[in-house]
């Protein structure tokens, strides 16, 4: 039997596709989908100009063209077109289910698909694995809302928590995950095929999860808007885990407008995770905060500390802050106290505890042959070749060698980093200084201070330095979406920072 080229394979799910030849991604000339909205793409299916059906086939015959050279994707849906029939006959009987009717999504290979596709966190160990018995929460709830989920993406391995040295947007399973902008830039991780997907148009929008920096960074330098919500508004079950205390699945849009839907659809209490009793405590409809004066009266606390040396990036953000100020924000410097510094070893610790009583938990319900991290640590060292040609396991073997969640070291440490970043650091500014919110460069410290706190952040295309997008961060309190949304929104609608990636044509 010949074997499948990758582009073969990607394509095998949607049958007929590659006979469509729809090299500039267009029906009958008249639609073009590159930078398309959701709400765009709404339109022109209430016209008529386009189908679920000819979007699946659009954007699947765009991954076909582009991402060989990207490797974003690592799976195509070969039920797509099926499911993108039966929304497009709902369509046609009067029945709409909203803005992401017949949609297509992308979604990060760690989130549990109860399909024909797998689920495998870019390792080799779970390509064999027995499918999910159910969808993860988040795919369940895209699905209901309409959504065609249109495939995989590729992710750093294990969401980036396997070596101290790894590199980020590569993976066992897909390789190495490619920057549009600048093909040997870093992606960054581990929701790296997710930000580059949507950013090179190869879906109308996509999910990607974080722990630390996960949903943001790769947001940040692919040039697209991205929303890590606070924890607990978005369901954690059937996502393969790091650390249940950060753990969150947000969406990764071209457009504020486009994540703000997404996050609609994708929230809501779930009896499978207990933590989501307080998702009643957010909004239902996100997108009802899309107001392009949202800025007028703000209050934003600006936080320079983690600015760097840099001189662009310099410029650029006090740049972004001259926007923020002309459209009625008033700015009021700011400063985390410096014992958030002091506290990195007390963060790893907690992610090494959460990893491994969290990852057990998971493969054990899973069915998988390898049942337990210590599993997986040997299949990685029996398949060094193809799981280890780059980098090791250290984050693995030291997470093994931790005890329980009753420890008392991972309880004092976790205790510590919960006070700095909630009572004493996001929650202390607020109080202190009155504001609504806190602007920052959409970089490591400030993103890391909102994901370890639990709380959200939302990061928007701002710029360029030397070819690669940079992003401006709002953040704040648990459950203020809706400000930031309003903020991000605002500021998106000045300045319309983003530009699409010019591509490299793919290899014939």
């Amino acid at each position: 039997m010949k074997k499948q080229t990758r582009r073969e394979f990607l394509i095998a799910g949607a049958a007929g596709v590659a006979a469509l030849g729809l090299t500039r991604f267009s029906v009958d000339g008249a639609v073009d989908i590159e930078e398309a909205t959701i709400a765009d793409l709404q339109s022109k299916m209430r016209s008529g100009e386009l189908t679920a059906r000819k979007l699946v086939e659009m954007y699947t015959a765009r991954i076909s063209e582009i991402d060989p050279k990207l490797r974003s994707v690592v799976e195509i849906n070969p039920d797509a077109l099926a499911i993108a029939d039966i929304l497009d006959n709902e369509r046609k009987r009067g029945k709409f289910r909203g803005p992401m009717h017949g949609i297509p999504v992308l979604i990060k290979d760690n989130i549990d698909t109860a399909d024909k596709m797998k689920t495998t966190a870019g390792s080799l160990a779970l390509i064999d694995a027995p499918v999910p018995k159910r969808d993860a929460f988040v795919a369940k709830k895209l699905r209901a809302a309409g959504a065609v989920i249109l495939g995989k993406t590729n992710l750093s391995e294990w969401a980036n928590f396997r070596s101290t040295k790894s590199v980020s947007g590569w993976s066992g399973r897909g390789g190495q995950t490619n920057n549009p902008y600048i093909l040997d830039k870093n992606p960054c991780g581990s929701s790296a095929g997710s930000g580059v997907a949507v950013s090179a148009n190869l879906c109308a929008a996509a999910i990607g999860t974080e722990t630390n920096g996960s949903i943001i960074c790769p947001s940040t330098r692919n040039g697209v808007v991205g929303i890590k919500p606070t924890l607990g508004l978005v369901s954690r079950s059937g996502i393969i885990p790091i650390a249940h205390t950060q753990d969150t699945a947000g969406p990764m849009c071209r457009t504020v407008a486009d994540a703000a839907a997404v996050l609609s659809a994708i929230v809501g209490t779930d009896k499978s995770d207990a933590i989501t009793a307080d998702a009643s405590k957010g909004a239902k409809d996100y997108t009802k905060f899309l107001e392009a004066d949202g800025l007028k009266g703000a209050r934003l606390g600006v936080v320079r500390q983690y600015l760097g040396n840099n001189a662009d990036t310099k410029r650029i953000f006090e740049a972004q802050l001259e926007v923020l100020k002309i459209a009625g924000a008033t700015l009021i410097d700011v400063t985390f106290p410096e014992e958030l510094s002091k506290l990195g070893d007390d963060r790893l610790s907690v992610l090494l505890y959460e990893f491994k009583t969290d990852l057990n938990k998971y493969l054990a319900a899973r069915g998988s042959q390898y049942k337990t991290l210590g599993d997986l640590i040997k299949y990685n060292n029996d398949n060094k070749e193809k799981e280890m040609p780059i980098f090791a396991q250290e984050l693995f073997e030291q997470s093994e060698a931790k005890g329980g969640l009753a420890d008392k070291a991972y309880l004092d440490s976790l205790a510590r980093i919960k006070s700095a970043t909630r009572e004493n650091g996001i929650d202390a500014l607020v109080a202190r200084h009155n504001i609504d919110a806190l602007v920052a460069p959409s970089t490591g410290a400030a993103w890391s201070i909102a994901a370890v706190a639990g709380y959200p952040f939302i990061t928007v295309p701002a710029g360029f330095i030397n070819g690669l997008p940079v992003g401006i961060g709002f953040f704040g309190k648990a459950f203020t979406e809706p400000a930031l949304i309003k903020f991000a929104y605002a500021f998106e609608q000045k300045t319309k920072a983003r530009r699409k990636p010019e591509y490299i044509p793919a290899s014939q």
